[in-house]
């Protein structure tokens, strides 16, 4: 049975609660197969011989909220040392690709530009295809300008009348969004089905000591009351996974590592897409759990372990 939709998006979800709900959504999710077993390691040092490029998950991999997880800055320099090739693969679609650029600097990170895939890019790139010259009103975090996007974009939050002008929904961020507004695009597209697109697919994020619901709770809710499927563009869904995968120069998909803390969004997605698989258990979604029960019960095993990156 689904939780109650209105106690979940007005409290902060637990790790048991996002876990549940990524298994009730399951349908929706890619498939994959995986090894019986994951392998250990302390840290991704112990897998340089086994691969060649790494995909990064940033919050619970990188970062937690706004502080670098402790070692990951050295970590990246030392892989950087040993020849390896890294990519940053983000669900966080509220800020522009150099603004998230700008984040990792300040934190430490020396990753270019062209090193990140943000879901907010892979969702753009591909509106065209999803309702070709729709007007789009997008849910967005306050300030964003929304440049970057190439397609005509409304802030839907601000903007008068915008959602039922809308030929189509671009969700970017639930940082502003709350019951009301989930009530009022519910009605309106129950009046009038229109796309959904969905830049962020992940349910939760982990944050200081504690989760935030994204964007991919309110759509998998939308999903359920109205019968009809967002398209979703991000970890685990498949568009984001090639856009990484074209940035490492034609490395073999079985020699570049997709790392994440996600069970459901990074671990299965990487699985689709023919990558190896890296859960870090210690500061994201898992952390200070027991993270083999969740592998078991979700039966989506990592090809490999490691307590911190």
């Amino acid at each position: 049975m689904k939780p109650d939709r209105t106690q979940a998006h007005m409290a902060a979800p637990g790790t048991d609660w996002a876990f549940a709900r990524y298994e009730q959504v399951r349908h929706r999710l890619p498939d994959a197969t995986f090894p019986s077993e994951p392998r250990r390691a302390a840290t991704l040092a112990e897998l340089t011989d086994r691969y060649d490029a790494f995909i990064l998950d940033a919050f619970g991999v990188l970062n937690v909220g706004e502080q670098p997880i402790p070692g990951a800055v050295a970590r990246m320099a030392e892989l950087r040392a040993a020849g390896k090739r890294l990519v940053v693969l983000t669900n966080g679609a509220s800020a522009r690709r150099q603004d998230a650029a700008a984040k990792y600097r300040r934190l430490g990170f020396d990753f270019t530009e062209p090193e990140i895939v943000a879901s907010r890019e892979v969702a753009a790139a591909r509106l065209d295809r999803v309702a070709p010259g729709a007007l789009w009103a997008a849910i967005t975090q306050a300030g964003d300008d929304l440049a970057d996007i190439p397609a005509r974009c409304q802030d839907l939050i601000d903007t008068p009348g915008a959602l039922d002008a809308a030929d189509g929904i671009l969700f970017l961020s639930a940082a502003r969004w709350t019951e009301g507004h989930q009530q009022r695009l519910l009605a309106s597209l129950r009046n009038r089905p229109r796309p959904l697109v969905v830049a962020n697919p992940d349910i939760v994020a982990p944050r200081e000591g504690w989760l935030s619901l994204e964007p991919g709770a309110f759509a998998h809710d939308i999903a359920d009351t109205l019968g009809t499927g967002p398209a979703f563009f991000g970890k685990p869904y498949p568009d984001a996974f090639e856009d990484a995968v074209a940035r490492l120069g034609g490395i073999p998909r079985a020699r570049i590592a997709m790392v994440g803390d996600t069970l459901h969004t990074d671990i299965l997605g990487g699985a689709a897409a023919g990558l190896g698989t890296v859960l870090v258990a210690a500061h994201g979604l898992f952390a200070g759990r027991d993270v083999m029960d969740y592998v078991r019960r979700s039966g989506i095993v990592p090809d490999d372990i490691v307590k911190t990156t």
